[in-house]
Formats: structure tokens, C-alpha cells, sequence
């Protein structure tokens, strides 16, 4: 099977299991979604959850969260793990959007990737979900699947991204990710995974003892 024929089994396999596949992260706007999304990092969607809406019942907008302490701001988001850093991160980028963006949250990848706590991965989740900007952010979810369905060699996020971003259309992309990460939570998952059993592995998976680099 080549890869023009991978992508298109892919991305009809994927159409029919998620045809509207939701944005995980609950959010209301940009900014929230930016927060929701740097929290999200080393910790899963579900937890971030939980603890977004305690944080936002405070301060769901740039102006009110440079006022809360930072302290506050840890003791609030402790279950995602990272606090210290996080916090400091949501009070910063806060600050700059103030005083920077006129209190918005940028809509470049440069002005994103700019902000204290923001990685390219963050800043194309917001890129693609809050500004439908053709992005395809990288999680450990599309990493591992796309290695595992021969379509990057799988050395790191960065290679991953520019292989999947050539083999697939960029009208794709941004539901396409969402999609990916919801197989690979519920059909391909990084344990107690069987090719014979994962309806898209069945017929693109490599040998069993290769692994992602």
C-alpha cells in the first residue's frame, strides 16, 4: 500500500468512527483554551478538566488572572502537575497578552510560540481549534500511530509533524489530529495493543519488535 493509499484508508476509517470528533479540552475562548492547553502538558485532558473550572470561576480572562496570586495559581492547578512552573507561565503570558495584544491572545505561531509556557504543540492547538489556522499539533497519541502506521520514522515530534503535514491534505488537518488522538486513545492504545485486533494496525502496522525511537 503506498502512502497516497494509507491516507486515504486512514482518513475514511477515521471519518467513520468520528465523524464530529469534539475539541477535549473544555474552554469558552481563545484564552481559556490557551490556559486548558498549557496545563495539559504531562497530565491528561480528563484531570485538566477538573481543575479548569476552579481557575476560571477566578479568573477566566487575562486581566483578572494577573491579578490573582501566584501562589493561588498553583494551589489551584497542583493536581496537573508542574505547578510551579505552570503558574508562573499563566501569570506571565497573562501580563504580555495585556500588555502586548491589547489583551487578545495572538493569532500567529510567532507571537504563540513568544508567550512564556507556549511550545510550538500548544500554540498550534490554539492555532487550529480557537482560530481554525491549518495546523497539525503533535501529542504522544499521533506520534506513536503515525510510527506505528509507517508513516514517519518516528525520531521525534518535529519529523513527525512535516511527514504527516506532506502525506496529508491541509484541509484535513485540523479535525484529522482530533481524530487520531481519539483512535489512539480508544482502539490503538501504547499498552495492551494488538495489531491483529486495531482495525487501521490490521493493515499498517510494522513488525512487533520495532519500536518508536
Amino acid at each position: 500500500m503506498t502512502k497516497k493509499e494509507k491516507a486515504t484508508f486512514i482518513v475514511q476509517t477515521l471519518e467513520e468512527l468520528y465523524p464530529n470528533p469534539p475539541i477535549p479540552l473544555a474552554h469558552k475562548d481563545a484564552y481559556t483554551l490557551l490556559i486548558a492547553v498549557l496545563l495539559s502538558a504531562q497530565c491528561t485532558d480528563i484531570r485538566v478538566n477538573l481543575v479548569t473550572p476552579h481557575l476560571f470561576a477566578l479568573a477566566d480572562n487575562p486581566k483578572d488572572m494577573s491579578r490573582l496570586e501566584v501562589s493561588k495559581i498553583k494551589e489551584i492547578i497542583r493536581p496537573c502537575g508542574l505547578s510551579p512552573r505552570k503558574s508562573q507561565a499563566i501569570s506571565d503570558l497573562s501580563k504580555i497578552i495585556i500588555e502586548k495584544h491589547h489583551g487578545e491572545v495572538p493569532r500567529t505561531f510567532e507571537a504563540l510560540e513568544a508567550l512564556p509556557g507556549v511550545g510550538h504543540k500548544t500554540a498550534s492547538v490554539v492555532m487550529s481549534q480557537a482560530f481554525g489556522v491549518p495546523a497539525f499539533p503533535v501529542d504522544t497519541h499521533i506520534h506513536r500511530l503515525a510510527f506505528r502506521w509507517k508513516l514517519s520514522a518516528g525520531k521525534n515530534v518535529v519529523e513527525t509533524e512535516k511527514d504527516l503535514k506532506r502525506i496529508f491534505a491541509e484541509e484535513l488537518w485540523n479535525k484529522l489530529h482530533l481524530q487520531i488522538i481519539f483512535y489512539g486513545r480508544e482502539y490503538c492504545t501504547a499498552r495492551s495493543h494488538n495489531p491483529k485486533e486495531c482495525i487501521i494496525c490490521s493493515q499498517l502496522s510494522r513488525k512487533s519488535n520495532e519500536k518508536l525511537k
